[in-house]
Parts: C-alpha cells; structure tokens; sequence
C-alpha cells in the first residue's frame, strides 16, 4: 500500500463536529439508510463511494475477514486504498443489518454515535461487523469506525449445537478414548505448547473444527501453572468478562476467582472437552519436519519416553514471559546471607514467620505478596523501583469491563464490540476515563503520594490498558494492599536505586541499607520471545517477531498470528504460531488461530494483505 499521512488523531466529539444531537432521533432509520448505501457500494467493489461514508479521521478495524490478517487503518485515504485493493479478492455480499444490535451510543454527553451491527458473506467465509456513525454539521452521518470480523469459513463449520454428532456412540468409549489421548491411531494435526486458558482454548476452538491437537504441559496436573502460583493469589478480572469458548463459568461462581479454582477449572475443562493433553511431558525442541510436514516436534514425557510428530502447525501457549523469570542483575548476591527467591518461587508467607523480608517491585505480585505477608504478621518491605499505575478494583474494573456485567449483553456481542474499537482510539477514550477513574480513587491516590509511593497515570495518561498490551504489566488493581501502604504496614523504600546486595540485605546508591533475610523479586517475566528461541535452531531465531506488545497499526504483535508476522523470512517460520493474553484475549483470538489453521489444511488460505 502507498504511503499516505494519517490524521491527527482526536475524539469524534460534538464540539469539533459542530454540531449537536437529538436524542430522540430515529437511530434505526438513520443506520438503516446509511448501511443500504455502504452495503450497496460494497457489494459492487465501488470503494470510492463506501471512502465518501466515512469521515476523513476513520478508522477500519478487520480481523481476517478482508485481509487474512490484523489490521487497523487509519484515515479515509488509506481505507478507501485497502477497500480497492482487497474488495476484488473477497467479494463481500449479502449484507444484512441487526435491526436488534442497533443503538445510540453515548460514552460521554459530548459523544454520541449511532452503534449497529451487521453480517456479511465473502468468498471464504462468513463475516460480522460494526459501524458506528458520528453526526456532521450539515445533518449527514458517517462513519467514524468500521469493524469487520471473519467468524467462520464458508464450507467447514464448527461441529457444535445442531452439527454436533448425533450418531449413537456403542463403542467402547473408555478405551476409544484413551487410544485417541496417546495418538496410537493417527497423529495429531497440531502440536500446542503450554497447557494453560492460552493452549486449552485453542484445542477446544481446533476440536470443533475437526483438528485433533495434542496439548503438551509440562506441569503435573492440568491448572497448575495457577496452583502454583502463591497461595493469595486470585483474578483481578471478573467472571463475565473470563468465560472460556463453549463451556462458560456456572453462574454461582464468585466474581472473582482464586487461582487454585481457575486450576481446576481448566482441568474439568479439558476433561468435558475431550482435549489430549500430556501433563508431565515437554516439548525439547521444534526443528524444520520430514515427510511433507513443516515442522518435527520432540517432546518428552516425565518416564523418560520420547516421541517426534510430524505436523504442518505448532501453537506456542506459553504465556506473556514464556515462564521465564525476570530477575535484575543486582551486584554481590552471592554475598547475601538469607534467601533469594522471584515471586514465580513464593508460595506463602507462613513459610517466613519471624524473617525481616524485602520485595522488590510494585505490580500486582509484590502487592498481594506483600499483604499477606502483613496478614500474617510479618515484618515487609516494599521496594518500588519505577512509578506503578495504581486503581481500584471497586472504581476501575466497571469501568474497564462495562460491557462484562450481570445480565449484560451476551459474551460473544460484548467480544465484538470490545474487539471493534481500535487500540490507538481507545487511548484517546481511556485518557478521559482515567481522569475520572483518578477522581473517585483520589482519597487513595492522596494517600499514596502523601507515603512517597510514586504512582502514573499509564502510558500518555491513558491508564492501564496500553501497559498491559505493551508490558504486560506495570499497574496493580488494588483490593486492598495500597491501604496497608498508606497505613505503613507495608513498609515501603521509594527512594535510592539498588546499589548491591550485602550480607545482610540492601545497599542503596543514596548510601542507605535496607535488612533482610529473605528478598523475593516481584519483577515480573523474561520476554516472551526467549522462550520461543529456546525451542527454535539459531538459523531461524532472527524470522521470529515481537510476541507482546503493539505494532504501527496498535494491533497485538504475533497473538494469534504466525510469529513470522509480516518480516522478511516469515516463510522460514511459517505455521509457527503465538496465542497468549488474559482469559477474555484467549476466548475471542483463539477462534481466529483456529480458523486460519483450518484454513491452511484445507487449502483456501489466501494471501496476507
């Protein structure tokens, strides 16, 4: 695509529109006559009509559905450029509104939008999307952002609901099964690595597509890369805003969840799926496959057996760090007389009554570490090295996940309209939100300032979401720590980066030490990106792209991508692909893994845009 400038980017708000809004208008009609243009338009390849609905600051969101790929473009001169390139290829048509879906869309008193949903069909596939128009000074609308989604490919669909097996099964079931768990019959089409909420909803999202995948976790049980974890730990997130693809939590779950449960809850997962996961075994190694397959995979189970498939797709699931611990190289720990350990290594604070500890970090691990640590009355210190983002769950989480509440719209609406806003739009909209989030968390936010905690407002002011998609941390959701802060039972040492360890804790650069016998890193995960290369030969280590974190366009790097992505030597790493985020990211993008896969074995894949 040439090169053209993108707009400046701002908030589509009454004022710089010029104009104001009748909140009693007709939003139906007014989509209706709209989307009668924009389907016509597009269903005869004329692109300069559907760039003439749209305003010139547009934004064009498509996930696979028009370009095989992940993409948000900018500005009507780049859209109207991807409309002509790409209409040709996919041959959209059968366009049809969801009168039902329809809605004024009024975020802000000074933003107002007409919402609507419709679906559409293209050459491979059938497709959803969302358009939200703004109202101009001359009493037209248009569009200020289009979303299209492929859901499901023309000829292959999911095998759930009324295409679920309906033959009576009078084989033997347990022993069919256990054959199919250790692929003595056939070989697995995919090779998924890591068997947390990541690989689990891939093979589910695979199963219904007909792919068997064997899911290799290298832990004992199924769930316990959350068992694992500290003893405190539970989701920040909430149950609506979580469910898994096709089996969602019972409505008598907490809001929030403890870790342990979430384990078991994968584990039943797997079990009522029929997913083949080996538990106890690891895969040692992913080199360039024989026999017309792309890749071999070794893995290697706990009783010293080995076995190397043949497959054409391997899923690396294996989080945002990947399970590698980040720990600084702070000078002379050699020298320390007490323990060392990174939170990953924690597991409860019973195991150090009576010890003088120090926690380095301020995230959301050093947090809940730390305030069982004062639950159970040991003495704490808290290092923080760099500003956190700090807000609470109480004032935060309705406002980040609005959409996920109690008798809210159904998952898979709130997942498209969620997904339908652009990651650079929704910071110019979260920077507003943070203000007022700042507002009603200001007796805490006071508080913490008042200590020396030393707090931001995210990236460029916009709050958590853009730390969590280009760190992947940097913020705690406060349930309570920030007020044992503030109440100074968590001790906290804010000032004076970390000079060495000493025999007896912490030196600091301001000549300052801090005692203890045990140190625990709270410092959060290697690059996700290391632990791929671990796997890979050297040759191909240069082909693989970011994992985490945001591209030009703000879209996610290789999450459910291949993790050549787009770079030069992407063919060397073809069918390698990244599936990793929260358990929202998980349930929505591990369709689109699924549908590209299935897409390649059967031999429709188009070309990437």
């Amino acid at each position: 695509m040439p090169a053209v400038a993108k707009p400046v980017r701002s908030l589509p708000t009454l004022q710089k529109l010029g104009t104001t809004v009748n909140r009693n208008l007709d939003a139906q009609a007014v989509a209706k006559e709209w989307f009668l243009v924009f389907a016509d338009a597009m269903n005869s390849g004329d692109h300069i009509t559907v760039a003439s609905l749209l305003v010139e600051d547009a934004f064009w969101r498509d996930l696979l559905a028009l370009t095989w790929d992940f993409h948000t473009y900018e500005g009507r001169d780049i859209i109207q450029q991807f409309i002509a390139d790409q209409l040709p290829k996919f041959e959209p048509s059968t366009f049809r509104i969801r009168n039902d879906l329809t809605q004024l869309y009024v975020p802000y008193e000074d933003i107002v939008c007409i919402q609507a949903f419709f679906d559409f069909e293209t050459t491979v596939g059938y497709a959803s999307g969302i358009f939200r128009l703004v109202p101009l000074a001359d009493g037209s609308w248009k569009a200020h952002t289009v979303f299209t989604n492929l859901e499901d490919l023309r000829d292959f669909p999911e095998k759930i609901g009324a295409l679920r097996d309906h033959e009576p099964y009078h084989k033997k079931w347990v022993e069919s099964r256990e054959r199919e768990h250790e692929f003595l019959d056939v070989e697995p089409g995919v090779v998924i690595i890591g068997g947390g909420q990541s690989g689990m909803t891939v093979a589910a999202r695979l199963k219904a597509l007909g792919i068997n995948a064997l899911v290799v976790e290298r832990n004992k049980r199924i769930g316990d890369n959350w068992r694992n974890r500290y003893a405190t730990l539970c989701t920040h997130s909430m149950v609506w805003h979580d469910h898994f693809p096709y089996m969602p939590f019972p409505s008598s779950w907490p809001v929030y969840r403890p870790a342990a449960k979430l384990g078991d809850w994968l584990e039943t997962y797997a079990h009522f799926l029929e997913l083949n996961v080996w538990t106890s075994a690891e895969v040692v190694s992913v080199e360039p496959g024989t026999q017309e397959k792309k890749w071999s995979v070794k893995v290697v189970r706990d009783d010293g057996r080995e076995r190397i498939f043949q497959v054409s797709h391997v899923v690396f699931a294996l989080g945002i760090g990947g399970g590698l611990p980040n720990i600084p190289n702070i000078p002379c720990q050699a020298e320390f007389k007490g323990q060392i350990l990174h939170s990953s290594q924690h597991k409860r604070a019973t195991d150090h009554l009576g010890k003088k500890v120090v926690v380095i970090g301020a995230c959301t691990s050093a947090h809940d570490i730390c305030a069982d640590y004062v639950d159970h009355g040991v003495d704490v210190t808290m290092v923080q090295r760099s500003s956190t983002y700090i807000m609470s769950v109480k004032e935060g989480m309705p406002r980040l996940t609005g959409l996920y509440v109690e008798n809210g719209p159904p998952t898979d609406i709130a997942d498209r309209i969620n997904a339908s806003f652009p990651n650079f739009f929704l910071k110019l909209m979260h920077q507003r939100m943070v203000k007022d989030l700042a507002e009603a968390d200001k007796d805490i936010l006071d508080g913490l300032r008042r200590v020396g905690f030393k707090l931001n407002l995210g990236d460029e002011g916009s709050g958590p979401l853009q730390l969590i998609w280009k760190r992947g941390g940097g913020f705690y959701f406060d349930v309570g720590a920030s007020q044992k802060i503030i109440d100074g039972e968590i001790k906290l040492k804010s000032n004076g980066s970390i000079a060495r360890f000493t025999p007896h804790g912490l030196l600091f650069g301001d000549g300052s030490t801090l005692d203890a016998e045990v140190v625990i890193f709270a410092t959060g995960f290697a690059g996700g990106r290391t632990a791929y290369l671990r796997l890979l030969p050297n040759y191909l280590h240069d082909a693989v792209q970011p994992i985490w974190g945001l591209d030009d366009e703000g879209e996610l790097h290789s999450v459910a991508r291949e993790v050549g992505g787009r770079g030069p030597q992407a063919a060397k790493v073809a069918g390698l692909w990244a599936m990793l985020g929260n358990m929202a990211v998980c349930r929505f993008h591990s369709k689109h893994v699924a549908l590209q896969i299935k897409a390649y074995e059967e031999g429709i894949f188009g070309e990437r845009y």
